[in-house]
């Protein structure tokens, strides 16, 4: 049964004259998508779904919430997998902020762009297309559905990170709506107070609420600063004998910011990558390589080679590494792509065709398919943020916690792999991910496109297998805190306070008891009560 009944009928009718009654859902089946998230459902079900259109409508079904004592789960594309969003305690309302999706201003004048907190990565880069600009931050893999308000939430890397770090800073405001509906605007904003241009002014309030798992607030709007698109990338790809060696080479290029971004996988994961994809998809990624060239000439050029890497470019046992270096001028892009071919030979790499490096900076915001294995298998991700030196090491600990569960993993058909990549000049991310036989679930179902869920099996449950794998993340969970590492996506996940001194966390809690006096935001996350 769902929890719904504990709404009052009274308050469902003030959300539904607010909000339009098309955008309020009690129906079981979006109650129960709105409960899981990649990694598991809740044990409480959503009470009610309120989707919001402006940051006013937002404040009030808040407020309405706040005085009626409802627990509120704000929720963005959905994608998260450390529990951040699905309900935590009985009669949540969860709130569904993909309705507010708009780009609400584009100032190229003042090198700026205001966007609902709903707005995914995707829309806003499109927008921004027309006028040669982008955020330096310009958003995750998961791009195509991931929302601004939710990077910022739970902070991500990918394009534009090996040269200006996560999402977080490349954000200049945050209109944000507390607990009880107040709205909290943050920056320099200029002689009307509504036109956000720089982030400095006084103390920083805007980063209390990034990685906040939405806990102190929910965003509603969101400034970023914009640069010229640069008019001039290469890629270039190269191959490890081992993951260490891959790392220390990945560290070097970091501490010169060469690449705009950088990417690496272990033999497991590039197999998965490489059996993942059909020849449907093959014709469509040329398309795209061909299109992302400023001439049919480059185009086919660019497509061929991609075409005549093929698959099978990487020894079997190889680590491969993924480089993209971008900027002003031919010349200056040339000479960070000959400090990386010099760096990636010193620590012994072999270059190889670029595919996909190629591939992926011609379609950066892919249909989100990774989330299933090749077959149809769960999948789910544990990552630390380490420093540079310690990256290698550390890779070493977790492989050899591989190697010693192998026989394990082995027998009840799971299986791991690694993604890499960099965050400025400052840390390294390694981030191991598993399959196992569970089957899809609706939040799956959900995302991946309908023809692909086609061709993969339905599994059913692999209860020892969920069991198994949740072992070994709480295990690499425990291998990243001896290193100290940093996490994204926080959530219910990661032990955060177990890490902060007596002082940062009386300042938290007081903060805390400011913005969400009752407790109602996220209950749990962060580490909060619950």
């Amino acid at each position: 049964m769902t929890e719904l009944s504990l709404c009052s009928p009274d308050l469902r009718a003030r959300f539904a004259q607010l909000v339009g009654s098309d955008n309020l859902r009690d129906d079981e089946a979006s109650l129960r998508l709105f409960s899981e998230d990649i990694w598991s459902a809740s044990d409480h079900v959503a009470a009610l779904i309120v989707a919001p259109e402006t940051t006013e409508q937002l404040a009030t079904v808040v407020a309405l919430a706040h005085a009626e004592g409802l627990p509120i789960a704000p929720r963005g594309a959905g994608m998260g997998y450390t529990s951040s969003y699905v309900p935590a305690a009985p009669n949540t309302v969860s709130i569904d902020t993909t309705r507010m999706n708009k780009v609400l201003a584009i100032s190229p004048d003042d090198m700026t762009v205001t966007v609902q907190a709903g707005c995914s990565w995707l829309d806003l880069n499109e927008a921004l297309k027309p006028h040669g600009l982008r955020t330096p931050f310009w958003g995750p893999m998961s791009g195509i559905a991931s929302t601004i308000g939710g990077g910022l939430s739970q902070l991500n890397a990918m394009f534009g990170s090996g040269h200006y770090g996560t999402s977080s800073e490349s954000m200049i405001a945050m209109t944000m709506v507390l607990a009880d509906g107040r709205v909290l605007r943050t920056g320099a904003r200029g002689p009307d107070g509504d036109t956000p241009f720089y982030r400095h002014y006084g103390p920083d309030l805007a980063a209390l609420f990034c990685g906040d798992s939405g806990t102190l607030g929910i965003k509603a709007e969101v400034t970023m600063r914009l640069i010229r698109t640069p008019e001039y990338e290469d890629c270039a790809s190269f191959s490890f004998d081992s993951g260490e060696v891959m790392l220390s080479a990945l560290a070097e290029i970091a501490r010169g910011s060469l690449a705009a971004e950088a990417c690496g996988f272990d033999p497991g994961l590039a197999r998965v990558r490489m059996k993942r994809m059909s020849m449907t998809q093959d014709v469509k990624t040329l398309g795209k390589v061909i299109a992302k060239e400023k001439n049919l000439g480059k185009g086919l050029l660019a497509a061929a080679k991609v075409a005549l890497g093929g698959r099978d470019f990487i020894d079997e046992g190889d680590y491969s590494m993924h480089i993209t270096c971008e900027g002003r001028s031919k010349a200056g892009v040339a000479d960070d792509m000959a400090a990386v071919r010099a760096i990636a030979a010193k620590f012994g790499g072999k270059e190889t065709p670029n595919t996909i490096a190629k591939v992926i900076r011609a379609m950066p915001f892919p249909p989100p398919n990774s989330m299933l294995g090749p077959e149809g298998e769960s999948w789910a991700p544990v990552h630390g943020h380490v420093s540079l030196s310690n990256a290698p090491k550390m890779l070493s600990r977790i492989e050899d916690y591989f190697r010693e569960m192998e026989p394990r993993f082995e027998a009840l058909g799971i299986f791991t792999g690694f993604l890499f990549t960099s965050l400025s000049t400052n840390a390294l991310t390694i981030e191991p991910v598993f399959f196992w036989p569970e089957g899809y679930r609706p939040v799956h179902a959900s995302m991946v496109e309908p023809s692909h869920l086609a061709r993969l099996k339905q599994l059913g449950p692999a209860p020892e297998a969920t069991a198994l794998v949740t072992e070994a993340r709480e295990h690499i969970k425990a291998i990243c805190k001896e290193f100290g590492t940093a996490h994204f996506q926080i959530g219910r996940a990661y032990d955060w306070r177990g890490s902060r001194d007596e002082a940062f966390l009386d300042v938290v809690d007081a903060v805390k008891k400011v913005v969400d006096p009752k407790g109602l935001f996220n209950p749990g996350g962060l580490g909060f009560p619950q």
